[in-house]
């Protein structure tokens, strides 16, 4: 029997699980992006050097390299292009390439979440700063200022007050692919948002999870994620709607066998949002993250189900077993990282330490997921240990930068 090809797109470090998934599986695994330096290719089988955002250039690309799955994991920018290629080629698919799209375009996803009764912040995109500034006039202050089209929560700023507005705009705009920029309307949160991973087989929802999402207020970019702990701050009345109201927006969009990344939030009204939902394993190590807290292994699952083979370990709702956080390390300021400390006092078990650099390498200040330095795994016996560590990190945990 013939070998099967999986082209995965982007390539950092993050696709390392998907690439040892499929090569258990005995795949043959094509990296493809325009960076030939990007860690993740020395682990697959073939680089091929193509920009993820073209479409008709990765398509052209598979056709030549005759695959037989493509998928973007943990990488946005190559969410559109690999659905266009399933859809293209007859490959096993997201659902149609038109609910990709919606999903990938915040101001497309926001209107189809309107029209379809879902609880959604008032918002609207703007092609221009100029085109956002002459409707400042509707703004329901605060705002939430983004890119429609990036990830790892470049580019997004909060403004609480109208003369703030301008550089907002300007600095999304900087780190949107398309030019197209969204406002709207900044909903707080009761309790933490949820970042987390969930799969659906034929479109009905398998598995779904939810966590707490943690923030740095004194990092360089407060937005971008710095921690995750698994379980959630919701209730289960507040999960069971969340939900059930993610799978009405996976049948409403056709969506087939996918692995999601799905950012929800609950407002201190007691209204639940469905912020972000994107076909794609999450950045960050997720999907691993929850492997280990419910041995739950969607990564095997999706790579299989992205070639049309059979899912063979059935992915169903577990329970997670025991308190975890994934801490995302990343220094506080530019210059050259020194060393890890971590203190002898933390009440947990050091699950996995994953430093990514060395002595006398230089880091940057934390503004984007990539800027992160590594990551932890840590595992507590009980919630009040988890929120105590998790919410006092600077005690017990130091990222020494000259």
């Amino acid at each position: 029997m013939q070998q099967k090809r999986i082209m995965l797109l982007g390539g950092l470090r993050y696709l390392k699980p998907v690439i040892d998934a499929a090569h258990k599986q005995g795949y043959y695994v094509i990296t493809a992006d325009y960076l030939p330096s990007n860690i993740a290719h020395k682990w697959s089988d073939e680089y091929c050097n193509v920009s993820i955002i073209d479409k008709e250039a990765v398509l052209r690309e598979a056709q030549r390299l005759q695959i037989d799955g493509i998928m973007s994991f943990a990488c946005d920018p190559g969410v559109v292009s690999a659905s266009y290629v399933q859809n293209k080629m007859g490959l096993p698919s997201f659902g149609p390439f038109e609910s990709v799209e919606i999903l990938q375009n915040k101001d497309k996803f926001r209107a189809f979440l309107a029209k379809n009764g879902f609880n959604v912040p008032q918002a609207k995109g703007f092609d221009s700063v100029e085109a956002a500034m002459e409707e400042i006039y509707w703004y329901p202050w605060p705002v939430i200022v983004k890119p429609t089209d990036a990830a790892g929560s470049k580019g997004v700023t909060r403004v609480d007050k109208a003369e703030d507005l301008k550089p907002a705009l300007e600095y999304a705009m900087e780190h949107s692919i398309s030019g197209h920029i969204i406002v709207e309307e900044f909903i707080d949160k009761q309790g933490c948002s949820s970042d987390t991973d969930s799969f659906s087989e034929d479109g009905k929802l398998k598995f779904v999870s939810f966590c707490a999402q943690r923030f740095d207020a004194e990092a360089t970019n407060p937005y971008t994620p710095a921690a995750y702990s698994w379980p959630s701050t919701f209730t289960k009345e507040q999960e069971d709607y969340l939900t059930s109201e993610i799978q009405r927006l996976i049948s409403l969009l056709n969506l087939k066998t996918v692995v999601y990344n799905i950012e929800v939030r609950v407002a201190p009204n007691g209204k639940s949002y469905i912020m972000e939902l994107t076909p794609r394993g999450g950045g960050n190590r997720l999907c691993e993250m929850l492997r280990y807290a419910t041995g739950v292994d969607m990564i095997t699952a999706i790579t299989r189900a992205m070639v049309g083979d059979p899912i063979l370990e059935p992915i169903e709702q577990k329970p997670y077993n025991g308190h975890w956080a994934e801490i995302i390390l990343h220094a506080d300021k530019d210059g050259v990282f020194d060393h890890l400390e971590i203190s002898k006092d933390l009440p947990a078990e050091i699950v996995e330490e994953d430093l990514w650099v060395e002595k006398g390498d230089k880091v940057e200040s934390f503004e984007g997921a990539n800027n992160a330095i590594g990551t932890l795994v840590l595992k507590f016996q009980t919630t009040e240990e988890l929120e105590k560590a998790i919410t006092n990190q600077r005690n017990w945990l130091k990222v020494v930068v000259q």
